[in-house]
């Protein structure tokens, strides 16, 4: 009888712990009125196109994250924001030349590449670089080589994107060794420069992709561009055809002091529990080319868009709300770690962090890296989400910006997912810019964010 009795409580404890909380119709009135307000009013457009067109390219240290500082900074407070407020973070500066060019000479024909500098590569000399070329496709490739076949050439990495998947992000973290690191493998064998292919979904179009590269103390530096898809195929092809063809690149690139720069951290005060933070950001740089759109101006005003919601319904929440716009996500993540820094030194409660830094196109989901237990709840939260675009929430997810914080404290993280198909052809290219953001889509995004903030606030991890 006592072992029978046992046998009962336990799934008596299984079943209460599997059990769904009831559906509640204000939850959901709520959830629904942040889409219905967000598609209608469309504000967060509005603050999308004049970040993008007003201010623009925001490199970190630049005027333009300067002015980009100070515009987020005033938003909120117009917005009347119960606090807003600045934290001072140095921040890398590294800006990029006028002429940046590459060729190279089929017969007597020049054929003209499209090229970009890495964000952070070091100039050539004035007049350019001129060699050989050894086409690679891994990392593994350059040292089985070696120095023999390496030195005084161009390394060309021509790892392209594997189009058989569906998520396109895994082919771009397959084939993002070739931008960050592969200047570096080619300096250790003696190169002169490196280029990559540029980390593009796209088969069709020649924009040529910068973003974040990385040097090692002690080995020389050398100059790192990225060719658009076309202009890799073109060289690939000449390769082939003539292996001793000479390749001619120049890039610029000037790196400066560090800079003051700052985040920007808007809040909403609880009135149950003020102590206790959830914070939702997106990274407020961007690179110098384009306007920084969809990467990240998306995640910016989608953050600050989803406690505009709140106010808009005269939500008071329980917990204090936080919009952080993070500074130097692109390279250094500055930003993140100095907000992870004050979190820990300040001893301060972290209920969860969310971070959108995917693109302003239609959401789909969100990924979260918490236990098992809170990945279990949240899930029946997806009844709140059925007439809208939001399907999933996938294990493992977050954000650069917000995992600073998550691997320090163990606050649970989100991220916001999105349909991102398109999203690596104009990913780090002059093509992200205002006119390729979707009104719906964008304002799509904000509710999430607001709903999901909403669900956490009202029932917690």
């Amino acid at each position: 009888m006592k072992n029978f009795i046992i046998i009962l409580l336990s799934i008596c404890l299984i079943s209460c712990k599997n059990e769904s909380i009831p559906f509640d119709q204000e939850t959901s009135d709520v959830i629904n009125t942040f889409y219905s307000d967000a598609l209608e009013k469309r504000e967060s457009y509005e603050l999308l196109r004049v970040l993008s067109k007003d201010i623009g390219a925001r490199p970190s240290g630049s005027e333009g994250a300067k002015k980009a500082v100070l515009w987020s900074k005033k938003v909120m407070e117009d917005y009347g924001f119960d606090t807003v407020y600045l934290q001072e973070v140095m921040v890398p500066h590294w800006e990029r030349g006028e002429l940046e060019e590459a060729y190279f000479y089929n017969r007597k024909d020049k054929i003209n590449l499209s090229i970009l500098g890495a964000g952070g590569t070091v100039s050539t000399p004035t007049e350019g670089i001129t060699a050989e070329v050894v086409e690679v496709a891994s990392l593994d490739e350059v040292d089985e080589l070696g120095r023999e076949n390496i030195e005084g050439k161009i390394v060309f990495y021509n790892k392209a994107f594997n189009q058989r998947y569906i998520n396109v992000g895994t082919s771009y973290g397959e084939t993002g060794f070739q931008r960050r690191t592969g200047a570096v493998k080619a300096a250790e064998h003696g190169a002169l420069a490196s280029v990559f292919r540029s980390l593009s979904s796209s088969t069709y179009e020649d924009f040529p992709h910068t973003g974040g590269m990385s040097y090692k103390e002690g080995l020389d530096s050398i100059p790192h561009g990225g060719l658009g898809v076309l202009s890799s195929e073109k060289l690939s092809q000449a390769l082939k055809e003539n292996p001793k063809l000479k390749l001619h690149i120049k890039l610029s690139g000037t790196w400066y002091p560090e800079a003051l720069s700052h985040n920007v951290v808007g809040l909403l005060r609880g009135e149950k529990n003020p102590e206790k933070i959830i914070t939702v950001g997106g990274h407020l740089d961007s690179w110098d080319i384009g306007e920084g759109a969809h990467d990240d101006g998306a995640g910016c005003v989608h953050s600050i868009g989803a406690l505009r919601l709140f106010q808009k319904q005269n939500i008071k929440p329980n917990n204090t709300i936080r919009a952080v716009m993070f500074m130097n996500e692109e390279f250094g993540l500055r930003g993140g770690l100095k907000y992870a820094e004050i979190a820990v030194k300040e001893n301060e409660k972290h209920i969860a962090a969310i971070e959108s830094d995917a693109s302003g196109y239609v959401p789909r989901g969100f990924g979260f890296s918490g236990s098992d237990e809170q990945l279990e709840k949240i899930q029946d939260w997806l009844k709140y989400f059925d007439k809208n675009t939001i399907s999933y929430f996938s294990k493992g997810g977050g954000g650069a910006d917000i995992g600073p914080l998550h691997r320090q404290t163990g606050t649970p993280m989100f991220g916001l997912s999105i349909d991102g198909q398109k999203y690596f052809e104009m990913h780090h290219t002059a093509k992200d810019v205002f006119e390729l953001v979707h009104a719906r889509e964008l304002e799509l995004g904000t509710a999430s964010l607001a709903s999901l903030v909403y669900l956490i606030d009202k029932y917690g991890l």
